[in-house]
């Protein structure tokens, strides 16, 4: 059984998403970053960076356990182990990889930065809220194109890519996104939603 070091964060959801999806047996740890008990000592010898998420596989790829943290290695980690949602002809899985990468370099640190500073800043930034703002409406754009042109991120097939991406547009109320201004992603939202994987995989840990 897989163990899984997370908390109610979108990239913690990613991995608990993917586990449900991929019918892995996984147990759950909870990692409460709130107390900052993402730096004790004996998490920071499963995930060097003291970030959720993080699993260990006792069954790992030379049947001896593993550790992997960061959530973009745990997806294409659990997406290589089971041979699921990553697309096996090369155009689709480079598509994948592309969203993937495009998720995890900005869609997820932009709009943590604009959950910062319109939800958690001590104070009003107006600066920063305008930056972080803007560009989480670019960012929406550039999904809604991408939406537009295809029914999942890598193309036909749901992957790792829509996956990763879910989570962070679940908080589009944080970021202040209405979806009906993105009509295609809107679509994809609701049609991502409704998988019973991505339900039980959000309300992890419960």
């Amino acid at each position: 059984m897989i163990e899984l070091y997370t908390w109610t964060t979108p990239n913690g959801r990613k991995a608990s998403i993917a586990l449900e999806e991929m019918e892995l047996p996984y147990s759950v740890h909870t990692i409460n970053i709130g107390k900052d008990e993402q730096f004790a000592p004996a998490f920071l010898k499963i995930s060097p960076n003291n970030r959720i998420p993080a699993i260990v596989d006792p069954e790992g790829p030379d049947g001896d356990p593993i550790s992997i943290f960061e959530s973009g290695a745990i997806l294409l980690y659990l997406a290589e182990k089971t041979g699921r949602f990553m697309p096996s002809d090369a155009r689709s899985r480079t598509a994948a990889l592309e969203w993937l990468m495009w998720q995890m370099g900005g869609f997820g640190p932009m709009l943590g930065q604009a959950h910062h500073f319109m939800r958690f800043a001590p104070q009003e930034v107006p600066y920063g809220i305008e930056r972080y703002g803007k560009e989480t409406q670019r960012l929406y754009g550039v999904l809604d194109r991408r939406l537009g042109a295809a029914e999942y991120l890598a193309g036909n097939d749901y992957s790792v890519a829509d996956i990763a991406t879910y989570p962070w547009a679940a908080r589009h109320e944080w970021h202040r996104v209405e979806l009906a201004a993105f009509p295609n992603v809107q679509r994809w939202y609701q049609a991502v939603g409704a998988r019973p994987a991505v339900e039980r995989g959000m309300a992890v840990p419960g």
